[in-house]
Order: structure tokens, then C-alpha cells, then sequence
């Protein structure tokens, strides 16, 4: 577990699997479908962005270095909490640009009900260390906190063995036994 302390734009807390990506983003680009064709799971729709094209951003814990694109970014990240398809937070390794802060400040307080937080200045070891799939805290104050995580994956039918991965860098991958189970795979936070 690692802990990093940015720069408060738009306040509250949550608890999300991350979604990282290296290159910025493009908040028209990526919340397209979501806002103009109805997509509710808000699946990013930015080809030019290949850590996020395709994914899910709802619910996630989106960390990004910064955003890019025109002057709609703000706009679009408001209508992104008024529709309720917006990610659970926003973390941001560098500082966030004035019209994606504007859009955040603003649906934190016209929209009710909807929380994004969002979080900037959290510096490149952030985006170095947090990985896809990686249990993301935001508290009030700023403070992210990073879990490392497990995976325990299926392999030869019936029988498992329990191959566990811990994502830090550099990665390390132990087989530690063989085991039947029910499920066919879970995540557990070590």
C-alpha cells in the first residue's frame, strides 16, 4: 500500500478499482457515446487514448496525468455527473487545466446527489506506481491511498493452482499451492 497527497479541486471521498491511463485525456473524445448515445456504463470512446478506449469509466477510479483537448472539457465532465455516468474520481499526477476543474467544481455543486471527486498534483511516482485493477481510496483531506492486490486464477479445470501476483515495480508472480475450489477466480487485497 502507498499513499499520495494532491491538491483538493473538487471535494468528497470514494473507493474504486483504477483505471490508469499514461496519455491525457480527451473528456469529449472519451465520454462521447456515454453523452450523446446513451451509453450508461460511459465506455471510452477515444481511439487515440489505447489505455482507455473500450474500458468501462464508471464507477472507476480514473488516473490520468492531465486532460487534453478543447475548450468542451469542463462542460462535458458536468454533464457526464448530471447524467450519473461519470467515474468515481478523477486523480490527476499533474495539475489539472482551469476548464476540467471548472466542469468538476461546477457538477460538485449544481448536481445533487452525484460525488466525483477529483484530485491534481499528485506527481509522476503516482501514475508510475498505480496500475489497472489496483483498490484507489480518496479521502477529503487529498490523501489517496494505493492497495496493492492479489489474484488467484484458475487453471487446469477442475483443480486450481493459486497463482498470486503482487503489482508493484517490478512485478513478482509466486505459485504458492494447489487447491480445489468453487469459483473460478477472485481478487483478494493482500
Amino acid at each position: 500500500m502507498k499513499t499520495f497527497k494532491g491538491r483538493v479541486i473538487a471535494g468528497g471521498t470514494a473507493k474504486a478499482e483504477a483505471l490508469v491511463s499514461h496519455g491525457g485525456l480527451n473528456t469529449l473524445a472519451s465520454f462521447q457515446k456515454a453523452l450523446q448515445f446513451g451509453d450508461k456504463k460511459a465506455t471510452c470512446s477515444d481511439q487515440n487514448n489505447p489505455d482507455l478506449f473500450g474500458k468501462q469509466m464508471l464507477g472507476k477510479a480514473l488516473c490520468l496525468p492531465q486532460t487534453i483537448g478543447s475548450t468542451t472539457g469542463g462542460m462535458v465532465l458536468y454533464c457526464a455527473c448530471a447524467m450519473e455516468r461519470q467515474p468515481a474520481c478523477m486523480l490527476f499526477s499533474k495539475p489539472i487545466d482551469s476548464l476540467a476543474a471548472a466542469g468538476a467544481i461546477l457538477a460538485d455543486v449544481w448536481v445533487d446527489g452525484v460525488s466525483m471527486p477529483v484530485i491534481d498534483c499528485l506527481g509522476d511516482e503516482f501514475l508510475d506506481y498505480v496500475k489497472d485493477g489496483m483498490t484507489v481510496t480518496v479521502s477529503d483531506d487529498g490523501t489517496v491511498t494505493v492497495e496493492e492486490y492479489t489474484i488467484c486464477a484458475p487453471l487446469f479445470g477442475e483443480r486450481f493452482f493459486t497463482f498470486v501476483t503482487t503489482l508493484t515495480n517490478p512485478p513478482h508472480y509466486y505459485i504458492i499451492l494447489v487447491s480445489l475450489c468453487e469459483s473460478s477466480a477472485r481478487k483478494e487485497p493482500i
